[in-house]
């Protein structure tokens, strides 16, 4: 019984449980994975997508870096004169969004692999991009140190803005041709072209145009001739012939000119200098000459006394420097005296205001002594009868007289 209990086989363990079953494969993760990897132009969709993400994200944080830089820069050129803080103002203002795009194709071209042909259009878009941009910024940093110079030299020296902005019209034309000559040849030696056969093609190409448009030429150095030897510039008043205006504006080819009268003159450069200019504009003083004449019934004790009445009507004036003042000839029909004053000013309109109080003051002084204004007048004699003799003979001054008759026969 012990032996049987002792041999008898062992209770069979409990059975396992059975396994779980596999979990069903996610279909949707995969059909998007499998969209991802779809190849688009050599590239898979996502490669696409991270690069337009790329590209935008570069995009949005230049644009947001440009505005906040530019606002903290100009708020500390506000507080500060510095030079250096001015000119990276007209850096960052002068670095346009275009610019943030090119950069922003240029790290989403980075990271997919592009055909040849479209790789080279994008090299090209970048490389002309970045040298546009170099440019503009090497062409502000010339003109704004030219124009800082010209300002303080002109503040020195008394000239007006205009003056420095007509001589920038030329400083900016130049700097613009020799900034980008520079910068397209390089730009065309970074695509590959050969420059030596491009710049010499252009110098034989330079003279066919040049031949071609030397009436624009000509206008062209005239300017650079009004602006380097400022015979006028911006604000200045001119008289050219019969027309007169204000210049506003000097441009290559023309100049315009404001009328009087309200409308636009238009100056061709070179048929302008080859006019005679009257520029007012630098006038310091006004010089001015006036006559007066009274009638030849004026006793000459106060003919004797009027150029000391007419110094004193000027000089009772402000701003008048006195001449002279003079009898000045016997006229056909009156005694004439000459005046000359300086005004001590250029204003047109205080040269009038002025001449007007000296002639209402002479016509009061005139008033009151008795003498009377002169004006054209011819007498007549009629001879014949013993009520009407004749004239006495007249010489080349008035009638002649005692002193002055002819010898008897």
């Amino acid at each position: 019984m012990l032996f049987t209990l002792a041999t008898a086989p062992a209770t069979a363990p409990a059975t396992a449980p059975a396994a779980a079953p596999a979990a069903a494969p996610d279909t949707s993760i995969d059909q998007v994975a499998h969209f991802l990897e779809r190849p688009i132009l050599g590239n898979s969709l996502w490669q696409w997508l991270v690069a337009i993400l790329v590209g935008l994200t570069a995009l949005t944080v230049l644009s947001l870096a440009k505005a906040v830089v530019l606002r903290r820069l100009r708020r500390a050129a506000e507080h500060s004169q510095h030079t250096g803080l001015e000119l990276a103002v007209e850096l960052v203002d002068g670095t346009g969004h275009w610019f943030f795009l090119v950069i922003a194709l240029s790290l989403a071209a980075s990271g997919v692999s592009l055909q040849p042909a479209v790789d080279r259009i994008i090299r090209f878009i970048i490389v002309g991009g970045v040298a546009l941009q170099v440019g503009g910024w090497a062409n502000s940093v010339i003109v704004f140190l030219i124009h800082r110079y010209l300002s303080r030299r002109g503040r020195e020296r008394g000239e007006t803005d205009g003056a420095v902005e007509t001589t920038m019209v030329a400083v900016r034309f130049i700097s613009l041709i020799l900034v980008y000559s520079l910068v397209a040849v390089i730009a065309a030696d970074n695509l590959g072209f050969n420059v030596t056969a491009l710049i010499t093609g252009l110098g034989v190409g330079g003279i066919a145009v040049a031949l071609a448009v030397q009436n624009i030429l000509g206008d062209l150095f005239s300017a650079l001739s009004i602006v380097l030897d400022k015979p006028f510039v911006v604000d200045d008043f001119i008289v050219v012939g019969e027309h007169m205006g204000t210049v506003e504006h000097i441009g290559l080819k023309s100049t315009r000119v404001r009328a009087l009268s309200g409308e636009l003159l238009i100056f061709r450069n070179t048929d302008l200098l080859a006019a005679r200019i009257q520029n007012f504009k630098q006038m310091q003083e006004r010089r001015v000459v006036f006559k007066v004449s009274v009638t030849y019934s004026t006793p000459p004790e106060l003919v004797a006394r009027l150029p000391a009445v007419i110094k004193d009507a000027i000089m009772a004036r402000d701003k008048v420097r006195f001449d002279r003042a003079h009898f000045s000839k016997f006229a056909d029909s009156a005694l004439e005296f000459e005046a000359v004053y300086y005004l001590l000013s250029a204003d047109y309109n205080q040269y009038m205001d002025t001449q007007q109080a000296i002639n209402l003051d002479l016509l009061n002084r005139f008033r009151d002594l008795g003498v009377e204004f002169a004006f054209p007048s011819r007498t007549l004699y009629l001879a014949g009868g013993a009520d009407h003799p004749p004239p006495p003979p007249f010489g080349p001054t008035g009638p002649i007289g005692p002193m002055n008759a002819p010898p008897r026969a």
